[in-house]
């Protein structure tokens, strides 16, 4: 290994509600947002999904 070789990056921690924000970049606070609004639809999504089989399952067992 010689002194030129650039250290390997650690991996990106996952974030983690009221992580201090201080040490991260302007292009990682970027990523963040971007994967927390990808994570809301996701869980948008599911949020739906449920609350469709929840209405159909009311609607079963009142008939």
């Amino acid at each position: 290994m010689s002194i030129f070789e650039e250290e390997e990056r650690k991996p990106a921690k996952p974030y983690e509600i009221g992580q201090d924000l201080a040490l991260l970049s302007v292009d990682e606070l970027g990523d963040r947002i971007t994967q927390l609004r990808e994570e809301i639809v996701r869980l948008e999504e599911e949020l739906k999904s449920k609350g469709s089989t929840k209405v159909a399952a009311e609607a079963l067992f009142r008939s």
